[in-house]
């Protein structure tokens, strides 16, 4: 099962703390950032955190993520301008 998030994660050096601190409490999980998206203002401008495993809880990496003082919310089906 694949997860698919919208962040407003600017750098790789802010990625990879939120990825060490989801793979230090879920080690089986497979993690990863795509930082391409970040010219636009959030939600249209943002960043993918991607999480793949099995028996994945969305809210566990949205509240994560949160905690941290970034925006994170599930990728939705729509369209920005």
């Amino acid at each position: 099962m694949t997860e698919v998030f919208i962040t407003n994660i600017q750098n790789k050096v802010q990625a990879q703390n939120i990825l060490n601190k989801i793979k230090a409490e879920n080690p089986e999980l497979k993690v990863n950032f795509d930082l391409n998206e970040t010219e636009k203002a959030y939600p249209c401008g943002h960043t993918i955190l991607r999480v793949e495993g099995y028996n994945l809880n969305s809210d566990y990496f949205i509240t994560t993520v949160r905690n941290l003082d970034y925006k994170c919310n599930m990728l939705e089906d729509k369209a920005c301008v």
